[in-house]
């Protein structure tokens, strides 16, 4: 029998046993109000101290007062708090609120859908929307190129036609009318996830989305698909399996690791959100996209990258419920 190193080893689990998970009676304790909870965020924000936003000075002072703002500025003399600059700012929810919902958005496997957020964190169903699309776009992230291996694949996400309202069904045939394209690649050497939401499924569009994502020479494992032909002729090894033919495993070829996180983001799909507009799919995307990558960290540092990538993004309620084209998200 293996030897049980400290506590948290103590018992088996679901789950990987070398993660050390904050439960929710952990979580108030480690952040019981909002100047805890603040002073966190700022460690992770200003290792080496505050630093002002405008300017990128160090010669900061603090406000007692705290009014208008927490930070003062020796240099350019204007005033910054630790949400100003990132996706909190402007909002009147205190730190420790915001940490929460990073909090459940990061342990939720299969997300968290507005109306648990809005009664876990005392808010209204339009706050906790608007809160948790901003946490999914400070989410998004570029990984850098793959090496490779890599597995490639789509899949479709959208509500069947037949159970649409008549008004809404498009009547142009069946499968995936009406649905939206999600492109995925999967890394095998580190098990790092690149996904985005795409126009089609045509060659140009799958090939470049390859190319932005991979190095040239890699292995590149997809289906049968005539879209992925020309990355042979690309400088990237191609091989297949055939879908068709009840062909899943092929030597080394096969898309079963991407395939696992397809199942994932449906799961969510159908069972926590119920549906995702085409318009925000893309940070639904990329939500999924950052939980599959960050998995085999503790939960604290999770949570201490997830703030560190909220600076710098700013998402305005306007822009959010503007109508415009489909919201698409880096890898």
């Amino acid at each position: 029998m293996q030897k049980q190193t400290n506590d948290r080893h103590s018992f088996k689990a679901p789950g990987r046993a070398d993660r050390h998970g904050i439960s929710l009676i952990e979580f108030f304790k480690r952040f019981p109000d909002d100047e805890t909870a603040e002073a966190w965020v700022e460690s992770v924000r200003w290792p080496s101290g505050p630093a002002c936003y405008h300017c990128g000075s160090m010669r900061v002072s603090r406000v007692k007062s705290r009014k208008p703002m927490p930070f003062r500025c020796k240099d350019c003399r204007k005033h910054f708090s630790v949400k100003y600059g990132t996706i909190m700012q402007g909002s009147p929810l205190g730190v420790q609120t915001w940490l929460l919902a990073v909090y459940l958005l990061t342990t939720g496997l299969k997300g968290t859908s507005s109306l648990k957020l809005r009664r876990d964190l005392g808010v209204t169903q339009k706050t906790a929307w608007y809160l948790a699309h901003r946490i999914r776009m400070a989410m998004d992230r570029d990984g850098g190129l793959f090496a490779g291996p890599v597995e490639a694949d789509e899949t479709f996400i959208g509500g069947l036609e037949g159970n649409k309202h008549r008004d809404k069904r498009l009547r142009a045939g069946r499968g995936t009318v009406g649905k939206t394209a999600v492109f995925g690649i999967r890394d095998r050497a580190t098990g790092k996830l690149a996904a985005r939401v795409v126009d089609d499924r045509s060659a140009r569009t799958l090939t470049e989305a390859v190319a932005e994502t991979v190095r040239p020479g890699a292995m590149v494992y997809t289906d049968e698909w005539k879209g992925y032909h020309p990355l042979r002729h690309m400088g990237y090894g191609h091989e297949t399996v055939v879908h068709d033919v009840a062909q899943w495993v092929d030597g080394m070829a096969h898309t079963n690791g991407i395939e696992s996180v397809w199942a994932v983001l449906k799961r969510g799909y159908h069972g926590t959100y119920h549906s995702m507009s085409p318009e925000h799919l893309g940070r639904y995307v990329a939500e999924f996209q950052h939980r599959h990558n960050e998995r085999p960290n503790d939960t604290e540092d999770q949570m201490r990258e997830l703030v560190r990538q909220m600076d710098g993004k700013l998402l305005p309620y306007r822009e959010l419920i503007a109508d415009g084209p489909r919201a698409k998200m880096a890898a």
